[in-house]
């Protein structure tokens, strides 16, 4: 991707508009909040959420964290319930992320789930959080504001080091207080502790009045800091095609005739906004396969094919 001119925005009023401005011009925006910086985008916009993982080069498309200003803004989102409400209360803002089930008209991209029936979830502790999510007035994915793999941001110049060029802006509020990224607890059958973090466990246990079930390694992945879960359409998938049968779709990229095209530009980055929804759109069609042309290894084509590789594996 060309170079952007990353703005630094002060952490005043100005600083908070012009945040809010960008994220809804469909920028990226670094935002502190109690545990790491985040990687702010529109969590409704296909396009800035594809421009997350571009700008981290993100190996895989993990579902993210949405972040939200209170918990009524949550319920618009995911399918609300009375334990949710408890750890709500105890719990939020703060450094803990609930996993619920996905509301079916929540609105929201479907890369922000890695196309998941379930959705994480938080409300951050930090003010400038706080301010720039009641300025934006709408749900912010924001996954840690660092290259993938390396260490997380604590401090805007930890962002700057990291994604300076490659997003609209990082919005300054000193050190991250917590430190660590946020606890993700799962809401399902029982209260199962997806992964560790800001808030421990022990606070959990003692406002649910119990234990909590651990994740196992053997166990499905089902929330971000976990390797996704691969998505299996009705049909088949066969990847790196440059002809079509007689029973098969073409999932297209670049000049091609195809019955979708995942982006005629050849742009990475559209083309991995519009995967997902291209992916259903033709199954849907009841094919007997899905041919996809060739996606470059390259960029956020690793992550395309990374995702196509599990949609084509055995099962």
């Amino acid at each position: 991707m060309s170079p952007l001119e990353t703005e630094h925005l002060a952490p005043d009023h100005a600083g908070v508009a012009r945040a809010a401005a960008l994220l809804n011009a469909g920028g990226l925006i670094a935002m502190p909040t109690e545990t790491v910086y985040g990687l702010a985008a529109d969590a409704r916009n296909d396009l800035a959420v594809a421009r997350i993982f571009e700008a981290k080069g993100r190996p895989r498309f993990n579902p993210l964290i949405v972040h939200v200003a209170d918990a009524e803004a949550a319920k618009r989102y995911v399918i609300w319930s009375d334990l949710a409400d408890q750890l709500a209360q105890a719990f939020w803002p703060g450094a803990l992320t609930l996993v619920l089930p996905l509301r079916d008209d929540s609105g929201l991209s479907p890369l922000v789930t890695a196309d998941l029936p379930t959705l994480a979830v938080r409300v951050p502790a930090h003010p400038l959080a706080h301010q720039l999510l009641a300025r934006f007035d709408g749900p912010l994915a924001a996954p840690s504001a660092n290259p993938s793999g390396k260490i997380s941001p604590t401090t805007a110049e930890h962002v700057n080091a990291g994604l300076n060029g490659r997003i609209e802006g990082i919005l300054d509020g000193g050190a991250c207080p917590v430190g660590v990224e946020s606890t993700i607890l799962g809401l399902f059958d029982e209260p199962i502790l997806l992964r560790p973090g800001g808030l421990p466990q022990e606070a959990i246990e003692a406002c649910l009045g119990g234990p909590v079930k651990l994740h196992q390694s053997g166990d499905p992945l089902i929330a971000p800091g976990q390797m996704t879960s691969h998505y299996a359409p009705g049909a088949t998938v066969r990847l790196n095609a440059t002809d079509v049968a007689a029973d098969e779709l073409l999932l297209g990229f670049g000049k091609v005739d195809c019955a979708l095209n995942l982006s005629e530009a050849g742009d990475l980055t559209e083309a991995a906004a519009n995967l997902f929804h291209h992916l259903h759109a033709l199954d849907a069609q009841g094919p007997r396969g899905i041919a996809v042309s060739p996606i470059p290894e390259v960029g956020l084509g690793r992550a395309i094919n990374d995702r196509l590789r599990r949609a084509a594996a055995p099962r």
